[in-house]
This record gives C-alpha cells, structure tokens and sequence, in this order.
C-alpha cells in the first residue's frame, strides 16, 4: 500500500496527515509537557514526524512493507534526511534514529519529497 504522510509541528502543537487511496486521516496533539516551548520548530517537525508514523503503525493504517511518501516543507530536514548528514541537535538525531528504526523494522519504503510550506495539509490543523 502507498501513503502520502504529511506533518508540522510547532513549540506547541504538532500534527500529520495520512493520506491513503482516496482517505485521509487527520490528527492533532499538543506537546507532551517536556517538549512545550522548551523546543524549536524545527525540532517539533522532527517529534511530529517520528509520532505520525508510530500513531500511523499503531492504527494498522500504514502496514509492514508499505511505500511511505514523506512530505516535507523544511529545506533543512529534508538535505539531512535524504542525505544522511550529521547534525548538531541530540533531539534531532535521536528522532531521526527512531524513525529509521520504525522503517527497517516494519521494511517500509520512504520516498522524501520537498514541498512548500502552503501544499503542507498538516500545517493547517496547527
């Protein structure tokens, strides 16, 4: 099965959108405590992403050995994400280790694509 999963997230709030052959599942959440306003922007893409796709695994909506195409509005995580590349920032790096690990576990096939900050669905439940 494909999906297009789409996320944002902000020092507040974080959300994704999954969208599978014509449905769309939208969900919403506030940070946990330890993350209100104690992170960036940047790092709650990271946390929203990583979340998403747990919730998505959890709600038997994305499956073992499914095609994930990962929407992304943030120029930054998408070079660090397609690319491999170190980065300076613990949350980040831990994040983005979970979500490998999720994808080797669970054989998903990820598909990164850079889109505009207006095309992001999940932006506008935020």
């Amino acid at each position: 099965m494909e999906h297009a999963y789409y996320s944002d997230g902000n020092t507040k709030r974080i959300s994704w959108v999954i969208k599978t052959n014509g449905s769309k599942v939208e969900q919403e959440r506030e940070h946990a405590d330890i993350y209100v306003d104690k992170v960036s922007n940047e790092q709650s893409k990271y946390i929203a992403l990583h979340v998403g796709i747990f919730w998505g695994i959890g709600n038997y909506i994305i499956k073992n050995g499914d095609a994930i195409n990962i929407m992304l509005d943030s120029k930054s995580m998408y070079d660090h994400l397609v690319n491999d590349s170190q980065i300076s920032d613990r949350l980040i790096e831990m994040k983005t280790f979970y979500i490998k690990q999720l994808v080797e576990q669970r054989k998903l096939k990820i598909n990164y694509q850079l889109l505009g900050p207006e095309e992001n669905l999940a932006a506008k439940l935020i």
